[in-house]
């Protein structure tokens, strides 16, 4: 009974991650968001910036359940599962990218040249995090774990105050994960919305997001071997506590950053997600309260495929023109914003598109179809 219900407050923390993405994903105008739904400009944090840490977190919640399996089969085993899933994660976060993998020039249709298709990406970074938690968790003692996520939290921070900028190291222009990136992959691969070529899921800072998947794997272990009593959700709650005080001691030197990643970040969001997952299974496990988690579970069951399938119909639905104007602009302009505000009809048609991306992920859960890479 206890083991199942862990999986439900997993699956419900994950499709409150997946559900809270779409939204704030696909506003129907970037021009138009309520501060809580935009990332913060440079430093500092909005709920927004919670969002890809919280899956970060979960990814390495779910590998406390199946890490044991690996172990029990042996290294090839453990190789080929591990590095047969980083590699089809980040070979569909790439297509995602590369889609609609045409384009329109001078009134032909040619391929989309490579040569210019963003390398990084989300599910690029959660690829390359799994990966290397992976190989941490799988090989290391207790105390390796902890030396290494403590070295490469304090080691990036390192890393970017010497190779960055000595004017400002933590600046747009002059941080290290830029510099890196540029070397590397060349400005043509890297996303382009900071009005330079800058990729907010760059190379460099996904060592420190590692460190996200890391605590989320430590926070399932823990809550596996106690169970999930008073205790437990005691003892998370001082780990998040613990976490976000030292978070907000090193933001005074290390600023919290989503785009850049900082280890600041890293100890501030964790906390938080330390602290989400502590009060779902206090709901859940303690109070049996089940109203209305059925509908997060529905995302969380599949959250992969969902977040694929919600990202690349988007992008068709921005293809399908009506008049001047996408479907999806027709559905903020004319439908949404025929009685409500700018910001308003931003977030409903938002809404609107979590919804229809819910009503497949509950198809898929009445058919019992569970998508796994």
């Amino acid at each position: 009974m206890a083991g199942q219900d862990r999986f439900v407050a997993l699956d419900v923390f994950r499709g409150m991650t997946i559900c809270f993405m779409i939204i704030v994903n696909s506003p129907g105008s970037w021009s138009h968001l309520y501060a809580p739904l935009a990332h913060a400009s440079w430093h500092g944090f909005t709920p927004t910036d919670l969002v890809f840490p919280s899956f970060l977190f979960a990814v390495g919640n779910a590998m406390a359940f199946v890490m044991g399996k690996y172990a029990s089969r042996g290294n090839a085993a453990f190789w080929q599962k591990t590095l047969k899933r980083s590699f089809l994660i980040f070979l569909i976060g790439f297509l995602m990218y590369w889609f609609p993998f045409v384009v329109k020039v001078d009134g032909e249709w040619i391929m989309k040249p490579l040569s210019s298709t963003r390398i990084p990406g989300v599910l690029q970074r959660i690829a390359l995090c799994y990966l290397i938690a992976s190989v941490v968790l799988h090989y290391g003692s207790r105390t390796f774990v902890y030396a290494f996520s403590i070295l490469a939290l304090v080691g990036y921070w390192i890393i970017m105050y010497i190779f960055g900028d000595p004017a400002d190291p933590y600046s747009l222009e002059g941080n290290a994960v830029l510099k890196l990136d540029l070397l590397i992959f060349g400005p043509n691969h890297l996303y382009r919305g900071e009005g330079i070529p800058f990729d907010p899921e760059g190379l460099l800072s996904t060592l420190p997001a590692t460190v996200n998947v890391i605590i989320g794997y430590l926070a399932g272990q823990f809550i596996r071997r106690h169970g999930t009593s008073y205790e437990t959700i005691a003892r998370l709650m001082l780990a998040a506590g613990a976490l976000i005080f030292v978070a907000f001691a090193w933001d005074m030197s290390f600023p919290f950053n989503k785009k850049i990643w900082t280890s600041s970040f890293v100890l501030l969001t964790s906390g938080i997600n330390l602290a989400m997952i502590a009060s779902l299974i206090y709901l859940i496990d303690i109070t049996h309260y089940t109203r209305g988690i059925y509908f997060f579970q529905v995302f969380g069951r599949n959250p992969l495929f969902i977040y694929v399938t919600a990202s690349i119909l988007l992008r068709i639905i921005f293809m399908i023109r009506v008049g001047d104007t996408s479907l999806y602009g027709w559905m903020y302009g004319s439908l949404f914003g025929s009685f409500a505000g700018p910001k308003l009809a931003s977030l409903l048609t938002a809404v609107w598109w979590m919804l229809m991306n819910w009503l497949i992920g509950y198809v898929l859960d009445r058919k019992r179809i569970y998508v796994r890479v």
